[in-house]
């Protein structure tokens, strides 16, 4: 099996299964915690592992199902009204 499709199958399973309250709240914030680390680190290194996987959670929470896409959507179809002053 190729890198490809064992990409691809993971993606599969992840999208096949329910999303839970507050998911991506948590990916959020691990991914906020990650990028902090990052700033701190003094190792080189470690500021690119850390800031790469702390940028990929972020994207990850922005970009699931249940997150801030779906909210976008409902925003831009209408679907709910920004409160006005």
């Amino acid at each position: 099996m190729s890198l490809e499709e064992t990409v691809d199958k993971f993606k599969q399973v992840d999208a096949a299964r329910a999303d839970y309250p507050g998911e991506h709240l948590v990916v959020l914030g691990a991914g906020v915690l990650l990028l902090l680390a990052a700033g701190r680190s003094r190792s080189f290194l470690l500021r690119i592992a850390a800031g790469a996987a702390g940028g990929a959670l972020i994207g990850r929470a922005a970009s699931g199902t249940g997150g801030i896409s779906k909210l976008a959507g409902a925003l831009q179809s209408g679907g709910w009204a920004w409160p006005r002053r």
